[in-house]
């Protein structure tokens, strides 16, 4: 009988050791899930672009949106941490339909956004690989697919994206050291800059923290059960790193990027962070640039797929029939890049002003649960200090989306 239960304690302490294991493992993939999700196409981009304009002086915009940054994913990942609702059912409790008009937003807005971030993927197998772009494409998405399709597609996701976003960090610290860039310039531009540029400031922000990048590690939390107000440091916590990695990926880009503007090249137009990356290292570094290109796309594919179907969903949805959604909604967008032969430029400048709007939508609603609805909370009493800190934050993100209905005018 001893022996009996001594090996049932046994059972139980290794089959707890697994949970632990695994719960920790899907943590570590939602902080790496909004990380990876914010560095896209469009992130390079933004990146390369505001370096070449502004110089040394972009350090200050960056530290400014890190800091922003944090103030937002803190009260998103907290709010929908503690209370283990996604953020569109959180939104119906506090207004009926509200969570269906923001569910609308991220969904039309991430459908749109994937095609470019399909567009990317083939764009980053052509510069690595010479592939065609729309064949570099269709098979980067073959593999997004596959991810979701394997048994274990939540384990595969959360290595997947942790192990890419590690390969685009290493890429963008090996060219940086490459470029050479001036370092004890960009500190002092940190907080003395030549010139401030608001406009790249709130771009970057709304680029790191908009649309359905604000909620990707968040829900990607819930599934891995690590939730209620006994999580609510690891929580805290993981949102802040989710933002750090964002940031460290940020600065390495910008100090490659900005060691070859310091000397005196212009970059492409049309390829910005490319033509940066092969003037600091030649054929090499454009093959980087293709690896981080690629693995900033694949992640962006599958992030905003994982996140647009995750406000399609419940918590009381089947896996398989997540996975089975994700799948679909990766083909259609992968199917649409392919058929048209590129990103509908004019339709990603509209998704565009929908991150402007989602962000404030979706981030006030948070916020009043967070005042007021102690109940979706199982009674947690909201830090003081961190609900300042989000409706300052809030406050920014009006601004962004009064931009954004601005730039449906253009259109």
């Amino acid at each position: 009988m001893a022996d009996q239960t001594t090996t049932g304690s046994t059972e139980q302490r290794t089959g707890k050791t697994v949970k632990d294991a695994v719960g920790r493992s899907a943590v570590l993939g939602a902080v790496f899930l909004m990380a990876t999700s914010a560095i896209g196409p469009g992130f390079l981009t933004q990146t390369a672009t505001f370096t070449s304009e502004l110089g040394a002086a972009f350090a200050c915009a960056i530290v400014i949106s890190i800091v922003v940054d944090i103030a937002v994913q803190m009260n998103v990942w907290r709010v929908i941490g503690v209370s283990g609702l996604r953020a569109h059912e959180i939104g119906n409790r506090v207004l009926p339909g509200a969570g269906y008009v923001l569910a609308g937003l991220v969904v039309l807005g991430g459908f749109i956004f994937n095609i470019g971030n399909v567009a990317g993927s083939g764009l980053g197998t052509n510069a690595l690989l010479g592939l065609e772009p729309r064949l570099g494409g269709a098979l980067s998405a073959l593999v997004a697919i596959g991810i979701f399709l394997s048994r274990r597609a939540g384990v595969a996701l959360d290595r997947v994206v942790v192990v890419l976003g590690l390969v685009m960090v290493l890429a963008a610290l090996v060219i940086t050291v490459t470029s050479s860039p001036p370092v004890g310039e960009a500190l002092r531009s940190t907080v003395a800059p030549d010139t401030f540029s608001f406009v790249a400031t709130t771009t970057i922000i709304g680029g790191t923290v908009g649309g359905y990048i604000t909620y990707a590690g968040a829900h990607r939390l819930l599934d891995s059960g690590r939730t209620g107000v006994e999580h609510v440091r690891e929580v805290a916590r993981s949102s802040v790193v989710s933002i750090l990695v964002t940031g460290l990926m940020r600065v390495l880009l910008f100090l490659a990027i900005l060691g070859v503007v310091a000397g005196g090249a212009s970059l492409a137009a049309d390829n910005p962070a490319g033509s940066a990356f092969e003037q600091a290292a030649g054929e090499a570094g454009l093959r980087v640039f293709g690896v981080i290109l690629w693995a900033a796309a694949l992640t962006s594919v599958i992030g905003a797929a994982y996140t647009s179907v995750s406000f399609l969903t419940t918590s009381r949805t089947a896996p398989r029939t997540r996975n089975l959604l994700t799948v679909a909604f990766i083909a259609v967008s992968a199917l649409t890049f392919v058929v048209i032969e590129q990103a509908p430029a004019q339709l990603l400048v509209f998704a565009g002003t929908f991150n402007g709007l989602i962000l404030p939508i979706g981030f006030s609603v948070l916020l009043w649960a967070a005042w007021r609805r102690r109940d979706l909370l199982q009674g947690y009493r909201y830090p003081g200090w961190l609900l300042g800190v989000g409706v300052l934050a809030w406050l920014l993100t009006l601004y962004l989306g009064y931009n954004a209905v601005r730039g449906l005018g253009s259109l």
